[in-house]
């Protein structure tokens, strides 16, 4: 047994909804027809260089239908895949999806809320489009549903943070963080290995960063480039300003990275996976629950395990 309770060799996040809302849960995806601050002008046009919302969106999903119908649809969906999932979570995931004023919000979170099964909602956004007043809104439905704010981070990096157009700073981040946590909101991360001009060294040492923020779960992206972004072209032209993974050294560094990574964040996912029709790179082959189990084997193999090496305490301060 680990600190988490499981046999598993990492804090998964299977087991970690399983034993808090009693059973499996599968997330339905909804395009809620939001954008983005640095897409739509309010800080800038042409949004972050690596995104293609297209390639992570299920084919049910689009801001055309309603609320109402994506989870419908969704539920037929993920039927053919997971037969005994019966309680589902909305996921709003689609580009920012707080990026709005605080009644627009409630009504299409609450539209999601009142599907049958539903039983909270996971919220996709960046640290720049949260609120006082967003907050509360979140606070008062996480009193009767779970709900998780899922930031994207990205980057601990500020000189990375500024050259794929993401339109905030670590410090953003750091500091919503904080003001979401205080509230009892349950807090999730998004981070992408692989950015241009970080170093395998760089990447690993963000582990410390990330250990010590106020969140409850993360997800892990190895980068995966996109035809018609502008990283399409970045790549092409400075081949060397990136770390491109094959499959095997991406678990190695996996591995390498959980070591040190705090024991109490549940991990939910280790990589990304998109249809292979969008990206520029030889997709690695496996499907996800492959590279998993791969994953497993490979800690299995080294007798390691999610935060042996965890140094612990630290003062946070924002990297250059």
């Amino acid at each position: 047994m680990y600190p988490w309770e499981t046999n598993r060799r990492f804090n998964a996040y299977a087991d970690y909804i399983k034993k808090k809302l009693g059973g499996r849960i599968q997330k339905l995806t909804i395009d809620a027809g939001f954008s983005c601050p640095n897409r739509d002008g309010t800080l800038g046009e042409g949004g972050c260089t690596f995104c293609l919302n297209d390639a992570f969106n299920p084919s049910y999903c689009s801001p055309e239908k309603s609320i109402a119908q994506q989870i419908s649809e969704g539920k037929a969906f993920h039927a053919k895949r997971y037969r005994r999932a019966g309680k589902y979570l909305a996921y709003f995931q689609a580009f920012s999806n707080t990026h709005a004023p605080v009644k627009i919000l409630e009504k299409k979170y609450r539209e999601a809320l009142n599907c049958e099964g539903i039983m909270g909602l996971v919220i996709g956004t960046r640290p720049d489009c949260m609120d006082e007043n967003k907050l509360a809104l979140l606070q008062s439905l996480s009193e009767k549903y779970h709900v998780v704010v899922e930031y994207g981070i990205e980057s601990v990096f500020n000189r990375t943070l500024k050259r794929i157009n993401r339109g905030h700073t670590f410090e953003d981040t750091l500091s919503t963080l904080i003001m979401t946590a205080a509230r009892g909101i349950q807090t999730g991360g998004h981070l992408i290995f692989g950015l241009p001009g970080e170093s395998r060294g760089d990447m690993l040492n963000s582990a410390s960063q990330i250990s010590r923020l106020p969140i409850d779960s993360i997800k892990f992206h190895q980068l995966q480039i996109f035809k018609g972004t502008t990283m399409e072209s970045e790549i092409r032209n400075n081949p060397d300003d990136f770390v491109v993974f094959s499959e095997s050294d991406y678990l190695d560094f996996m591995v390498e990275y959980i070591e040190v990574l705090n024991p109490r964040i549940v991990i939910e996912r280790i990589a990304g996976e998109t249809p292979p029709r969008y990206g520029v790179q030889k997709p690695w082959g496996p499907r996800y629950d492959q590279v998993l189990l791969k994953f497993e084997k490979l800690l299995e193999k080294r007798n390691t395990w999610q935060g042996r090496r965890y140094q612990g305490n630290g003062n946070l301060k924002p990297e250059t």
